[in-house]
């Protein structure tokens, strides 16, 4: 905290205002090669980003040696000189929020015994299945970040986080599974399984006819369709750009009218919950989509200002030398619940190729991976190759229901899927 004052007196006596990111952590990784430990690392990381306005015009820089504030924060006013003048209402006030820290465990200890034991429980998992483990990797860590501004903020937050991740093979068949939490609560046996399971379960696969199918996507592969074409099409910034297929249509019907999407910040499963966004303006619960009509945009404080908005206290920052930008916290559907593998569908575990979709159209086409042909929730047989291909904005108009399971995916939560009618491209 005495960098930080440093830092904000300096800029206070050189630009109107300032914001400053001071971010560091350790971290634990260890990664697997066939069934032995290759290699395992210790590291200690840290980062300051710096944003300063003056006159409208807006200027950042980072380092990742906060000992070099001065240069830091020379280029961030450097920067300033060079943009463009805009409207600019001020940074945030601080507001009385819990300081209590919503993602943190301290059981979560960032040392090689945790790590190994968390890889040694993957090795465990697979072994339920007669196949090779091709890779794995655990991550332990823990970190403190400090957010303020000349304007009084001072927001600290303590997070902690483990995540794991397997690839599993047998003959030409493969199958990765992941999970990560702030808490030491993921299941590495349960991890190692599963994708040992999709390995196994997805030999032998057959080919199927090029045609109109039910497809249930998994947590996974809807994660990666919506990250791709939806959520970007939320940000008020490509909104107000021409960027988005949403744009013009608020209040109305965008998707099936039985479902709702909404972003969360304090969703009790989410990894990336907050009081505060990353420009320190309170975190609030977005319903962007209520019942299938579009309601919100997202807004972070440029953009708000830039088009007479609100912010939406919808600010995230990409890491600790990452300058804020519209995002999401913890993205999750509502709606009613049910079997979404009843009759005939195509169950699909993954795609390959989501971010080639169009996101200002929604067009996508996407190669399908442990993709299964299902009647009544059994699996008929593993489809050995064929490509999805639609819209995203139209398919998520007529929905056959959402599962009552949910999964965490990066910053969303999300059930499977059922979409009618999709056109499969196979043989």
């Amino acid at each position: 905290m005495d960098l930080i004052e440093r830092i904000i007196k300096e800029g206070e006596r050189r630009v109107s205002e300032l914001e400053v990111y001071l971010f560091s952590g350790d971290t634990v990784t260890g990664r697997l090669r066939k069934r032995e430990i290759h290699y395992a690392s210790g590291s200690k990381h840290q980062g300051l980003s710096l944003r300063v306005i003056h006159e409208g015009r807006i200027g950042t820089s980072a380092t990742t040696n906060p000992e070099r504030w001065e240069d830091c924060l020379d280029a961030a006013i450097s920067s300033a000189l060079l943009a463009t003048p805009q409207n600019w209402k001020g940074l945030p006030a601080p507001c009385p929020l819990d300081p209590a820290p919503l993602n943190f465990d301290p059981a979560v200890v960032p040392n090689h015994e945790t790590t190994r034991e968390l890889l040694q429980g993957l090795i465990e998992g697979a072994d339920a299945y007669p196949v090779e483990i091709t890779s794995g990797t655990a991550e332990v860590s823990q970190s403190n970040s400090v957010l303020a501004n000349s304007n009084g903020v001072r927001y600290l937050e303590q997070e902690s986080m483990v995540s794991i991740g397997i690839e599993a093979i047998i003959g030409q068949s493969t199958g990765y599974e992941f999970d990560a939490s702030c808490r030491m609560d993921i299941d590495p046996q349960k991890v190692g399984e599963k994708a040992a399971y999709l390995a196994y379960a997805s030999q032998g696969g057959k080919d199927i006819k090029t045609g109109t199918y039910d497809v249930v996507l998994s947590p996974v592969a809807l994660s990666q369709i919506l990250g791709s074409v939806f959520v970007p099409a939320l940000s008020g910034k490509n909104v107000h750009a021409g960027r988005s297929r949403l744009a013009g249509l608020l209040t109305q019907e965008v998707m099936d009218p039985s479902l709702s999407l909404i972003d969360d910040p304090f969703h009790p499963k989410g990894l990336s919950r907050c009081r505060w966004d990353g420009e320190g303006s309170p975190a609030r619960k977005i319903n962007f989509v209520e019942r299938g009509i579009l309601s919100e945009f997202a807004y972070d404080l440029k953009t708000a200002y830039r088009y007479e908005r609100e912010s939406t206290g919808s600010a995230v920052r990409g890491g600790h030398g990452g300058s804020p930008s519209i995002g999401v916290h913890v993205l999750s559907f509502d709606g009613p619940r049910g079997n979404v593998v009843e009759d005939e569908v195509v169950h699909v575990h993954d795609v390959v190729g989501a971010h080639t979709a169009n996101p200002l159209s929604g067009d996508f086409s996407v190669e399908l991976s442990n993709a299964f042909f299902m009647c009544d929730g059994n699996i008929e047989f593993p489809i050995r190759k064929a490509m999805l291909s639609g819209n995203v904005f139209e398919m998520l108009k007529e929905t056959g229901g959402i599962s009552p399971e949910e999964r965490v995916v990066g910053s969303m939560v999300l059930p499977e899927i059922r979409l009618k009618n999709l056109a499969l491209i196979g043989n």
